[in-house]
Parts: C-alpha cells; structure tokens; sequence
C-alpha cells in the first residue's frame, strides 16, 4: 500500500525525533555527572567570582567595547563621506583603508598598537587609548562600507529637494542625508556593537592589572586558579548579558525599518 507524501514526510521526522531521544538517553546514562558539575558548575568557584566579575570584568568589558564603536563610528563616518567624494585621491585613501583593515585580524592591530608601536617610537599609549584605537581602527572599516551603503539607500531627491531650498550640498548631507542614512543602518551598526564586545576579549593580549580586566581575561585567570570550567561558563554567560539584548534590538530594528518600507 502506497503512502502520500505529507505521511512519508512525517515518518522520516518521526524517526529523526527517535534518534534524537535514543542519542539522548545514552548521553545521559553515560555521562559522568559528578564530572561534569565539578567542571563546569561549581558552586564555590562560582560564588568566588562575585562581585569582582560584574563590578570590574563586565564594566570593563562595556567601557572598552564603546570606546571602540564611539571611535570607529566617527572614523566610520568620515571614511564613508571619503568614499563617496568626488575626489579621487580621497576615495583611494578610503578604498586603501577599507580594504587594508577588513583583510587583516584584529589581533594583528592589538599586537601593532600594544607592543609595535611603543617599541618603534618610544611612546607609551595609554591602556584605554590603545583599545580605543584597536577596537576603533577595525570597527572603522566595516562600519564606513555600512555608512555608504546607507547614504545611497536615501532618495536622491532628498538631496535635489535640500538644495532647491538654497542649502550647500555640505549643509544638505550633515542636515538632511546622514541623520536619514543612520536610522536605515540602525541595525547592522548594532550588529557591529556586538561584534565588537566580542572583540573585546583580544584586549588580555595587551597585560592588565586587575583593575583593567575584562570578561575574558577574568575567566582566564580564575581557570587558571581553580582549575575549573566554572569560571569561562559565567564570563561566557556575561557575554550574553550583553549581546542577547542588542541581538533583541537588532531585530526589533529590523522589523521596525520592514515595516515602515
């Protein structure tokens, strides 16, 4: 006896569902759960990482991760208006960035501004500074070809109606164009947010006192100490404090920006 397709369809996922179960129950009859909960969730190490974890490695974690977007916004801004120059020169500038940047890793940039540049010019860039610039310098690159492709998605006619009114084309871009370009790249700028808090983690490249630790850092050091999982499992976790919230904005964004085209 032939079977329709909607009944085929729905034995296959009945028996995917089995497996899963079986795979399951083996796991879990398998498992060393004395281990695992000494690995991964005890309870003393755990409560030896409070406060210090959220007054000192998450707000550290933050305050690195908005230096960095402050100044790879305003980078990212100038290098988009660069792009779109009718100059030359400065649109190869911003192309030689752009793709200079985005091609290389931003641990090379941490290892460059940390150790190169102090070495190389005898200067001692302030902790802060250096993350700035770091996290910045790399942000700037994605977050300008982001800009651009804003600032074209506004109706030319914006721009026609803004002179006709006797601005400068300046006037007209700071005034008119931009601050609509930036609410249509809402979202993928608070994507690059997040991308950037996860960035954050390279600053433990860079040797911090304590009072400078970050997330990563953080759950290093005390792995390193109690010999436990534990520690990488709550950093882990205060990430998420962090990036579900603006992955729940990104996507209220985006439904938002959908519905008002």
């Amino acid at each position: 006896m032939s079977i329709s397709r909607r009944q085929r369809t729905r034995a296959i996922r009945g028996g995917q569902y089995a497996v899963l179960v079986v795979v399951l129950l083996v796991v879990a009859l398998a498992a060393d759960w004395g281990e695992i909960r000494r690995a991964f969730f005890d309870v003393e190490v755990a409560k030896a990482q409070f406060p210090d974890i959220i007054t000192t490695a998450l707000l550290n974690t933050v305050v690195y991760t908005l230096l960095g977007f402050g100044f790879g916004l305003a980078a990212g801004l100038l290098l988009a208006l660069m792009r779109l120059s009718r100059v030359p020169p400065y649109r190869w500038l911003a192309i030689a960035y752009i793709e200079f940047f985005r091609g290389i890793p931003a641990l090379l940039v941490f290892i460059a501004l940390g150790f190169g540049v102090p070495l190389a010019f005898q200067v001692a860039l302030n902790q802060y500074v250096t993350v700035m610039l770091a996290l910045g310098l790399v942000g700037a690159a994605y977050m300008a070809e982001t800009i651009r492709a804003g600032i074209q998605a506004v109706p030319k006619g914006q721009m026609e109606a803004a002179r006709s009114l006797g601005m400068s084309q300046s006037r007209a871009m700071v005034s008119i164009i931009i601050p609509q370009a930036l609410r249509i790249v809402l979202p993928p700028l608070t994507n690059e947010l997040i991308l950037l808090t996860k960035d954050s983690s390279l600053v433990y490249l860079l040797g911090l006192s304590l009072s400078q630790y970050e997330l990563a850092k953080f759950g290093r050091d005390a792995l390193n100490q109690n010999r436990s999982l534990t520690p990488i499992l709550i950093a882990g976790l205060c990430y998420l404090i962090i990036t579900l919230p603006l992955g729940h904005l990104v996507r209220r964004l985006e439904a938002r920006t959908a519905k008002a085209r």
